[in-house]
């Protein structure tokens, strides 16, 4: 059995120009979610080979890129040191981290690959795609206007991606191909771009919207993306929650915050209640088995008790200052001494540790709602 701390889903990237938008903080509560999780990766194996689970089709942003942005024309790359330094080989891969991705441990923990492919990577056999394969875009979003502003795959076209791969697997498996994608997982984690990169920074969408009906836009958008995802073949679904975006270092350096700021948390945990009721509904309307996994309370939880998960550092990221860098910030920058020490790697993004601790909570969604 592996016991491992269960904390929601990863935080992503944002634009340093947000900085001269950021308001006043609010006084409001926030929850806190369960301490540990436990999961058991021997019957976690036992329920993939008795639901017959095929593989994991994973799709997003940086918390779920392993390197399809280093095949794209844009600046939102991570494959340059800092970036992998704790990976294996201690390389650079594309992933915003100094390792490994939550869908990496997920992926290992089911069996199937140590690290998910990036579909992107013309590097990689198309045997190894057939068990686990990623299309995340790093600084996509949910709308579409997210990904155009930086030059990233758009959900659309990480779905047509899909449709790629799908033709690549009827090559290596003839017939079987159907039934593979209907028994796979698919993965979407995404949502807090749409906020922090475009909704915060951008004009257009707040000319257009109030943040209320933004995230309803949002909303509708997923319910598009979902929609489509069943049309080609989807039955199982695990969309994971957008995190506490006043808690990342970057905000609090703009915000001049020790704490977390919760102007930017309140709309996501808005925007996960208004997800989570919607894939309720979804389900029943397209024979759909879609589950919440939520990232909200649980990265709280960690960044106000960090003791319980073995951290010290929270306000700061490991690369650099810990306070604005990420990115191309980054590059080159020396680091501290133990990540494993720190809930962050750059000023946005999650540590290797952090990012093993929120699969838990992708696991036990997995285990005990998708296989259930």
């Amino acid at each position: 059995m592996v016991f491992i701390k269960a904390v929601g889903a990863a935080a992503l990237m944002m634009t340093m120009s947000m900085a001269i938008l950021l308001g006043s903080t609010l006084a409001v509560a926030m929850p806190t979610s369960p301490a540990i999780g436990i999961v058991n990766i021997g019957r976690i194996r036992k329920l993939v080979a008795k639901y017959n689970l095929s593989s994991i089709l994973v799709f997003g942003d940086s918390s779920a890129d392993p390197g399809n942005n280093n095949h794209l024309a844009t600046t939102f790359k991570g494959n340059f040191p800092p970036y992998g330094k704790d990976f294996f080989g201690g390389r650079p891969t594309g992933r915003f981290s100094n390792g490994r991705l939550p869908t990496d441990f997920v992926a290992e923990a089911l069996g199937y690959a140590a690290v998910v492919p990036a579909f992107l990577d013309p590097n990689v056999k198309t045997e190894s795609l057939s068990r686990a394969v990623s299309f995340a875009s790093a600084a996509s979003g949910y709308d579409d206007l997210t990904a155009n502003l930086t030059n990233v795959l758009p959900v659309w076209k990480q779905l047509e991606y899909l449709k790629h791969y799908i033709i690549r697997m009827r090559r290596l498996m003839n017939g079987e191909t159907k039934e593979m994608i209907k028994n796979a997982v698919f993965v979407l984690s995404m949502g807090a771009n749409d906020f922090l990169q475009n909704y915060f920074v951008e004009p257009n969408r707040p000319k257009q919207f109030t943040v209320q009906q933004y995230e309803d836009y949002l909303v509708g958008c997923l319910i598009r993306d979902v929609k489509e995802m069943h049309r080609i073949g989807a039955r199982r679904l695990v969309v994971v929650g957008v995190p506490p975006l006043g808690c990342m270092p970057l905000v609090k350096t703009a915000m001049n915050s020790a704490v977390c700021v919760d102007k930017y948390n309140i709309p996501a945990l808005s925007l996960n209640i208004k997800i989570k009721n919607s894939l309720a509904t979804l389900a029943g309307e397209l024979g759909l088995t879609a589950v919440f996994a939520d990232a909200y309370g649980a990265i709280v939880d960690a960044v106000n008790n960090p003791k319980k998960y073995g951290f010290v550092e929270t306000s700061k990221g490991c690369c650099g200052t810990g306070t604005y860098e990420y990115g191309d910030t980054c590059k080159g920058q020396s680091t501290c001494k133990d990540p494993s020490k720190y809930v962050f790697w750059d000023a946005v993004h999650p540590t290797e540790k952090m990012y093993e601790i929120i699969a838990a909570d992708l696991l036990n969604t997995v285990l005990t709602q998708i296989l259930a």
